[in-house]
């Protein structure tokens, strides 16, 4: 990923620390390890398994060649202030750069979609003072869903983290509608129905049809391309990918995503926007995963292979991840939070792409989604929750 520039190093450590957690992110920890420490870890795995996921990449045998160990060294992915110095001196910390370009005005948002992370982008546009307008299928479906923002936001004024006026100003600010040709006057709107890129395509070829001139069309898509639904619109040049994190309320991380025809100034908008409503934006190409699930998804997956080879029992590996790695959560924990279901899609869809035999899903995970065992939210998923 790094070699190609699908996105910068900053994004991709930012992605995984903001999106999954981790304490840092994988450039960093490489520079941390070592990289001819990691290399040769990858080596023995590769030799061992012969599967191609495992190869050390060339770009960390040219590194190592011209000396850059990593912190050891003073020089790796990044430039530290010294051999063994954590300080890194050839980067700033915050947001990355965006290329210039005139960012577009951006005062009303349309959000499509009832769901959880419909209602909470909805949340989070509408307490940061925009005007908000949530389209739904019925008007009793969209009075629901905003009935859930009041719920939500209700809960953070009564836990002091949001002024009862802010409060009643923010659902004041948000609308709920049952047709498109309300959203004909927005400046951007956020798709975030079911991750079915029919269902998708349609509601982007119904945005064509209303969206005013120069109105950004966003899809919250986790896994799908997003060309495709930029293909539905005769305005592929304004259609861009914002993939928020759920809850989207407290998550910080958005990876914004441009398709070889999403145009500059959308981008820079996307990523102002992003800024103005307390999010940290991370900028990648479009491909199946994006950053984070690209990264995470092969991992999680690896866990259930090993699972399935009896290498270790599920509790123990989590543990070993979470003491081992400081991640807040082991991978059998995380994907009963995430569900077995969308892991699996997701799995397939990154598998679908590449073709690299090490992102085929493994069966347990298959067998368990076909025994209905998808986690948390039906009660058993590689744990038991049903007796807690």
């Amino acid at each position: 990923m790094f070699e190609q520039r699908y996105a910068t190093r900053e994004d991709l450590d930012a992605a995984m620390r903001l999106g999954c957690g981790y304490p840092m992110g994988p450039l960093a920890l490489l520079d941390l390890i070592g990289l001819d420490t990691a290399y040769e870890i990858l080596e023995s795995m590769y030799r061992q398994s012969r599967n191609r996921l495992h190869a050390p990449v060339p770009l960390l045998k040219q590194m190592i060649t011209a000396g850059l160990l990593g912190r050891k060294s003073g020089r790796g992915f990044y430039t530290y202030e010294g051999p063994d110095s954590p300080v890194v001196v050839d980067s700033a910390p915050g947001v990355a750069p965006v290329d210039p370009g005139e960012v577009r005005a951006v005062r009303a948002v349309g959000v499509i979609g009832t769901g959880t992370m419909a209602t909470g982008i909805a949340e989070v546009f509408a307490k940061r003072g925009y005007d908000v307008v949530l389209r739904a299928r019925t008007t009793e479906k969209a009075e629901a869903a905003v009935a859930r923002i009041a719920k939500s936001v209700n809960r953070a004024v009564s836990k002091g983290k949001l002024s009862e006026s802010d409060g009643a100003a923010a659902l004041a600010r948000t609308a709920p509608v049952a047709g498109f040709d309300a959203l004909s006057g927005v400046d951007l709107v956020v798709e975030a129905v079911a991750e079915d890129l029919a269902v998708k395509q349609e509601v982007f070829a119904a945005l064509d049809a209303v969206a005013k001139p120069g109105a950004i069309l966003a899809t919250t898509t986790s896994s799908l391309p997003v060309i495709e639904c930029a293909a539905a619109t005769e305005r592929p040049g304004d259609v861009v990918g914002l993939h928020f994190f759920n809850p989207a309320p407290v998550m910080k991380l958005v990876e914004v995503v441009r398709t070889v025809a999403t145009a500059p100034d959308v981008v820079a908008t996307a990523h102002a926007v992003c800024a103005a409503i307390g999010k940290h934006p991370v900028h990648c190409g479009d491909r199946a995963g994006f950053i984070v699930n690209a990264l995470l998804f092969p991992y999680l997956n690896d866990a259930v292979k090993m699972l399935e080879a009896h290498y270790a029992q599920a509790a123990d590996i989590d543990i070993a991840m979470k003491v081992g790695c400081g991640l807040p959560m082991g991978p059998f924990e995380l994907l009963d939070v995430v569900g077995l279901d969308v892991s699996l899609a997701i799995q397939r869809t990154l598998f679908n792409e590449f073709r690299e035999e090490g992102f085929a899903p493994a069966p347990l995970l298959e067998h368990l989604v076909t025994a209905g065992r998808l986690g948390r939210k039906t009660g058993k998923g590689f744990a038991d929750y049903t007796a807690q």
